[in-house]
């Protein structure tokens, strides 16, 4: 709820910027990594945004797979969910390189 807050309020105050009569669509990019499920965002954007120039918005996420890269040998991969480690060399020293995003991207407005 709080990350769908914090969403919600930068999108109306950019929207109440711009003169927005109606906010036709929300562009959210989420990563793996970050622990937040769009179907969830969705709902609670539906129940903030009622009353307001925000209601009835598309919400449209891009979601970015995890990504890291291997400190001992310097490969870079897509993390699978449960196996944590390099598949070019089986080391378990790694750096995330993706998954983490979490931001409004743009948002379209009437």
């Amino acid at each position: 709820m709080a990350v769908t807050q914090s969403m919600f309020e930068l999108v109306l105050q950019h929207a109440e910027k711009a003169g927005a009569r109606r906010v036709g669509r929300i562009n959210l990019v989420i990563g793996e990594l970050t622990g937040v499920v769009a179907d969830c965002v969705e709902f609670y954007l539906g129940f903030l945004s009622k009353g307001t120039v925000v209601e009835g918005a598309i919400l449209d996420v891009t979601s970015v797979p995890a990504s890291a890269r291997c400190r001992d040998c310097d490969e870079t991969f897509q993390l699978e969910e449960f196996d944590w480690t390099c598949p070019a060399c089986g080391g378990k020293s790694l750096e995330a390189t993706g998954g983490r995003e979490l931001f409004v991207q743009s948002i379209e407005v009437d």
